[in-house]
């Protein structure tokens, strides 16, 4: 099933449920890919596109979080902890930081990163190969450390 049809189903699922947490969440994330598609001009974007789009969800929670924390608004960190658990269901299993940093360094060798100033050609191939499996700022400071070594 593809990735669109799944969040259709299971928002319709947890609708009937009487979920409402969980269908807003889901409802939301669609809406993302709606306008992904209006923007697009496309009558559907692929898995790629969509993993991609709930990737950003993810991130734009996550970057949330740290405000909610700096505003002492526990509810509110629950509230996108919640969400972030939802929204990581539909994206592939993400990699440990072992398998980032193995990644990392293969990757390195491959495109012969090996001081810090190569860290821009480093990170696009990392990011490409870990799109939708990583978060960006944890991808981000093992190649950091990785070219420092």
């Amino acid at each position: 099933m593809a990735l669109k049809e799944r969040l259709q189903e299971d928002w319709k699922k947890a609708l009937k449920a009487k979920d409402k947490f969980r269908a807003d969440t889901i409802s939301t994330a669609r809406a993302a890919v709606l306008m992904a598609e209006k923007n697009q001009g496309a009558t559907s974007v692929d898995d790629e596109a969509i993993i991609e789009i709930l990737a950003r969800e993810v991130k734009q929670r996550r970057e949330a979080i740290t405000e909610f924390e700096k505003g002492n608004r526990q509810d509110l960190i629950d509230k996108a902890n919640a969400e972030i658990e939802i929204l990581l269901s539909y994206l592939p299993q993400q990699l440990s930081e072992d398998e980032i940093y193995e990644i990392v360094r293969v990757t390195a060798t491959e495109v012969g990163a090996n001081s810090m100033k190569d860290m821009g050609r480093l990170m696009a191939a990392v990011i490409d190969r870990t799109k939708g499996r990583a978060d960006g700022k944890v991808v981000s400071t093992i190649v950091k450390e990785h070219l420092s070594k």
